[in-house]
């Protein structure tokens, strides 16, 4: 461990790793909705099937992305004023990757919105490239974090 001490002291560890496991619960829900979607796509408007989608797709939202969105801000920001990190270009990279990543969030509830309207505005294909973006975000943002490139 460093030397620096913040208003953390010896909680930082705990609350470092509280924030890296929110961060896989997160990432899951992200890699996880957009596969429903790709699935729900397929399914009749207004059938048994379209149904239950809407109702897995709601409890990923509900029970996994946003409590895990909302700890994970919380847990992260706590760190990041412990560590005095505004303002390192590396973590203002990572910074911006999480709001991305939360616009994306933003985005696809709006298009399970959209999807549970009976509306199908977007191919099956761009479905299946939309659910790569959170793997490409956690790849920078780990490298970001880890090697600290600037």
């Amino acid at each position: 461990m460093n030397d620096w001490i913040g208003f953390l002291g010896a909680a930082y560890p705990w609350v470092k790793a509280a924030h890296v496991t929110f961060v896989i619960f997160w990432m899951a829900g992200l890699f996880l909705l957009p596969r429903f979607y790709v699935y729900h796509h397929a399914a009749q408007s207004g059938s048994l099937e379209d149904r239950a989608w809407i109702e897995r797709e709601a409890r990923v939202r509900s029970i996994i992305l946003t409590p895990a969105m909302l700890i994970v801000w919380l847990l992260g920001l706590t760190l990041a004023f412990d560590i005095g990190a505004f303002g390192q270009h590396w973590f203002d990279a990572k910074l911006l990757l999480v709001l991305l990543l939360t616009g994306y969030q933003g985005w696809l509830g709006a298009y399970g919105r959209k999807l549970a309207d009976g509306k199908r505005p977007l191919a099956n294909r761009t479905l299946r490239i939309m659910n790569e973006v959170p793997g490409i975000a956690t790849a920078l943002i780990v490298v970001l974090v880890i090697v600290k490139p600037f």
